[in-house]
Formats: C-alpha cells, sequence, structure tokens
C-alpha cells in the first residue's frame, strides 16, 4: 500500500476541519506528496480545473450541499474518488451508488485502503483502454 500511495496528489473534500486535519496527518503518513482540500463545491471545481490530482475523496454532504457536481467533475478529468460519509448509504443517489464509499469514522488502514483500491481501479481502467 506505502508504495502504490508515495507521492501521489490526493484533493480531498470535507468541510469539517478537525477531520480534514486528521485525514491530512493520515495522508503524509501514507506517503502522499501532496494533499490539496476544499471545503466547498466551487473550491473543488477550481482545484479540479487547475491541477492533476491521483485521487480524491469527496465527502457527500458540505454543510447540507450534496457534493454530486464534485464527482461529476471528477469523472470528466478521469480522477478516480470515493464518497466518505456519516450518513447512510441508503440515501447516495442514483447513477452515484456503485462508487466506493469510506464511513467515517474510520481508521488509518480503512483509508489507505481505499485509497489505493480507486488508483488500483483507475490503474486496471487505463490498461483496458490500451
Amino acid at each position: 500500500m506505502d508504495k502504490l500511495l508515495s507521492g501521489r496528489s490526493i484533493l480531498i473534500i470535507e468541510d469539517e476541519m478537525l477531520i480534514l486535519m486528521m485525514i491530512e496527518d493520515m495522508l503524509a503518513d501514507l506517503g502522499c506528496k501532496s494533499v490539496s482540500v476544499a471545503s466547498k463545491i466551487g473550491q473543488a471545481i477550481t482545484l479540479i480545473d487547475g491541477q492533476v490530482f491521483d485521487a480524491a475523496m469527496v465527502d457527500l454532504n458540505l454543510s447540507g450541499v450534496e457534493s454530486y457536481p464534485i464527482a461529476d467533475a471528477l469523472v470528466a478529468r478521469d480522477v478516480p474518488y470515493f464518497f466518505s460519509t456519516g450518513s447512510s448509504v441508503a440515501n447516495i443517489k442514483d447513477g452515484y451508488r456503485d462508487q466506493d464509499v469510506l464511513k467515517k469514522p474510520f481508521t488509518f488502514e480503512q483509508l489507505g485502503n481505499m485509497l489505493s483500491r480507486s488508483l488500483l481501479r483507475q490503474t486496471n481502467v487505463v490498461k483496458l483502454r490500451h
């Protein structure tokens, strides 16, 4: 897992500051090179349009606003992502239900495994295209 995550650039969309700080620390411990953060849809879209990310973690609910536009922007850029939520996964809208979801609270290992799975899935998709 460490080799797969080493040197990666990760986008984190999260509106809870304490959770965000915890995630940043976890990603640094996992060897990620760069972590960019946003707490609002507009901020996230600006980052997605202006930078290259290896993967993203998207909180489903940003201060009461659903984050599906962020997911759409990531898909348009071929950036693998997964959702995070403290709510029920049954509330996920059609069209997004096949996406991986990391339930809060989560452990260091769960975060690392979810990121690794997203990156491996993207690698396999790229191999299938060629």
